[in-house]
């Protein structure tokens, strides 16, 4: 059995600094481990008394009469070591330390957290800084959180990985409440050692789970959390995640948290996107989600219709799924039909969507025969049943209504609770239908749902182009030519132009080049060469040389900056403008496609995607870039406009990520902006470059 396992299922645990007082920190551990049941042996250790609660105590790690599979260190950070030293050379499995003051706390503390990691040598390290471990599945806990108090959880298949402890009693408190069943909760902290990747990967061979939710933090190991999730998919477990960070107050509250580097969050939207991770976009999600996921239902479409016996409770579900793109579309004729079968009068309104069918809470035949009909019709891909106050004097006749139900469709049913009444969700929930107190929830279930079912592992890789070789690079920042000369050997088609230094020889220049013409001055200095007045387009070869001079002036009184050499560059006519560059990041390297020209950082209108480990992005990758943009439309011949030329720029997109790979750590920036896409067949040109080399 490996550590980890060991860790999830210890057959005996000793407890170092164990307390004889249950109401101590220091004394729940014991406590909770006998009143959860656990069936293992407890070994405390405490040289200061010689029992607790009925059990022996031991007065070290050596005295204890067998070697322990796991150990909960409860000392404080500047003695923690030594029991971790002790226990590594017992031959312990895995230890949990639960004492803060090592790397959050700055140098000090990094340099107890690097004594504790040696301490341990082959012995498998949770913490520091943590909360522990919870299996519920097995009954076993190896934690001293108060949310522990209570006296049953419901059991499930979500695992849950936290970066912060307190989190965790937050979670496990929460889906108690709401009868959503847990697998295993863990607080891995400082991940001084094993973090949250491993658990992932864990959690994915782990038969009780089905779904895994994580509290993010930061990805210490970007690589190793891409495999991990990737493992998860393939193990067909979707991942939800909420990461913290997302404005720049709590990406620092997260990092003085964990004392780890936090990398920007649009990079974690792309390394999510990668991986098939759900983002959680609020921590209601976190359990929201996996609610809706664990069931295992199919969303295959995004057709919704909603079966309520009070109408406004239905407009707010309808108004929130729209709002996400779902459709609630009337019923169809048949369906229509067999829903007025099901009711005389005229009380029900069976023709439109949301359907109202007045008084079906009360009537639990009536609920079965509208939910099957709805299930059977072809209009529709999910239910949500809204559960109205006629529900909670009984809530256990509409949750088995709904139950019966269930197994003629494997569609999406869930259950929106409009009065305030946490026990009938809970009744729902325990009954196998996810229920949400408000509309939002029930449409983000909707959203994880169809976000697990569009999302595949990807396929194996396609084999990068052939290296170039580079015996020559300059280093620093490289001027527009010297940039998109590198950018042409790695395959990038760049624009025509000529390097002039006066009047008459932009003139012929230009003359050479076309009718029309780009001036630009040639800096590797100046950047953003619009904001000085260093572009004029649209230039005839007649005015090309008055309008260098007037350039030089403008950039002069501009700037400060004297240029002495200029581009003559073709006039590109027509195509769409896009950006192209490379972003780096704790996470990785990132290659970013948007909407180019100068208007590209108002409108913000781009896409990021992680390069691989080795290598550049594939041609279908690029493709996805490229589709995920705002602007496709118009590179897809939005309003008869000419389809433009999506092939070369994939074959671009590739290009210039196999550049950025095999460069690596040389490159610090590159950015092409506008690179045009011009019509169908015709092909992209590289229009500027900005290139900093190491």
């Amino acid at each position: 059995m490996s550590a980890l396992a060991k860790l999830f299922q210890p057959a005996s645990v000793a407890v170092i600094g164990a307390s004889a007082d249950p109401s101590k920190t220091a004394g729940r551990p014991v406590a909770y481990l006998r009143k959860h049941g656990y069936k293992g042996q407890i070994l405390p250790v405490n040289p200061k008394v010689s029992q607790i609660d009925g059990l022996p105590c031991y007065a070290d790690v050596k005295s204890l009469p067998c070697v322990p599979d796991v150990g909960i260190v409860l000392l404080g950070a500047e003695r923690a070591h030594l029991a971790v030293r002790e226990l590594a050379e017992k031959g312990c499995a895995a230890a949990i330390v639960l004492a803060s003051g090592y790397t959050e706390t700055g140098a000090e503390g990094d340099r107890r957290q690097q004594q504790l990691l040696q301490a341990a040598g082959a012995m498998r390290l949770l913490g520091p800084n943590t909360i522990g471990l919870v299996n519920l599945t097995a009954s076993i806990v190896l934690s001293p959180s108060g949310a522990l108090e209570m006296d049953h959880f419901p059991t499930g298949a979500i695992g849950v990985v936290s970066q912060s402890g307190g989190i965790l009693g937050a979670l496990l408190s929460r889906a108690a409440a709401r009868g959503i069943g847990l697998s295993a909760l863990v607080s891995t902290s400082n991940e001084v050692d094993l973090e949250l990747s491993d658990f992932i990967s864990h959690l994915a061979d782990d038969p009780a789970t089905k779904v895994i939710s994580l509290y993010i933090e930061t990805v210490r190991h970007p690589q190793k959390f891409r495999a991990a999730c990737l493992k998860a998919a393939a193990a067909g477990k979707p991942v939800v995640a909420f990461k913290v960070g997302r404005s720049e107050a709590g990406a620092r509250a997260a990092v003085s948290h964990t004392g780890a580097m936090a990398g920007s969050d649009r990079m974690y939207d792309a390394l999510f996107d990668q991986t098939g991770v759900i983002r959680a976009q609020s921590f209601s999600d976190l359990l929201d989600i996996p609610a809706a996921l664990v069931t295992g239902r199919k969303l295959r479409g995004q057709r919704v219709a909603i079966l309520t016996s009070t109408g406004g409770a239905g407009t707010l579900v309808s108004d929130s799924l729209g709002m996400a793109n779902f459709a609630t579309p009337a019923p169809n004729s048949s369906t229509a039909d067999a829903l007025r079968a099901l009711q005389t009068g005229d009380h029900a309104a069976l023709d439109r969507n949301p359907i109202d069918v007045t008084l079906a809470g009360l009537q639990p035949e009536l609920l079965r025969g509208a939910i099957k009909a709805l299930l059977a019709s072809p209009s529709y891909d999910a239910l949500v049943v809204i559960a109205g106050s006629s529900s909670l004097a009984m809530p256990e006749l509409m949750a088995g209504a709904i139950q019966d139900c269930l197994p003629l469709s494997d569609k999406p049913v869930l259950a929106f609770v409009s009065p305030h009444a946490p026990h009938v969700a809970a009744v729902l929930t325990q009954r196998g239908v996810p229920a949400f107190a408000s509309p939002e929830s029930c449409t983000a279930a909707l959203q994880g749902l169809w976000r697990a079912s569009q999302w595949h592992v990807p396929k194996n890789r396609e084999q990068a182009g052939m290296a170039v070789v580079l015996t020559d690079l300059p280093s620093g920042s490289l001027n527009e030519t010297q940039a998109k000369a590198l950018f042409t050997r790695f395959g990038v088609p760049c624009t025509r132009e000529r390097i002039v230094s006066n009047a008459s020889e932009a003139e012929t220049a230009a003359r050479e080049l076309g009718d029309r013409v780009v001036l630009k001055i040639l800096s590797a200095d100046i950047t953003h060469k619009s904001d000085v007045g260093g572009v004029a387009l649209n230039i005839t070869p007649e005015r090309v040389g008055e309008r260098l001079q007037k350039m030089q002036q403008e950039v002069l009184a501009k700037s400060g900056v004297l240029s002495a050499q200029f581009l003559v560059q073709e006039m590109v006519g027509e195509g769409v403008e896009l950006i192209l560059g490379l972003r780096r990041d704790v996470l990785g390297t990132a290659i970013l496609l948007g909407m180019g020209g100068v208007s590209a950082e108002l409108l913000q209108d781009t896409v990021l995607r992680l390069l691989p480990e080795h290598g550049g992005l594939s041609h279908d990758e690029a493709l996805t870039m490229a589709r995920s943009l705002k602007i496709w439309p118009l590179l897809n011949g939005y309003r008869g406009r000419p389809k433009a030329d999506v092939e070369a720029l994939a074959q671009t997109i590739v290009a210039f990520s196999q550049m950025a790979a095999q460069l690596g750590e040389r490159v610090l920036e590159a950015e092409i902006n506008p690179v045009f896409v011009l019509p169908q067949g015709q092909g992209v040109r590289a229009a500027d470059g900005v290139l900093v080399l190491a």
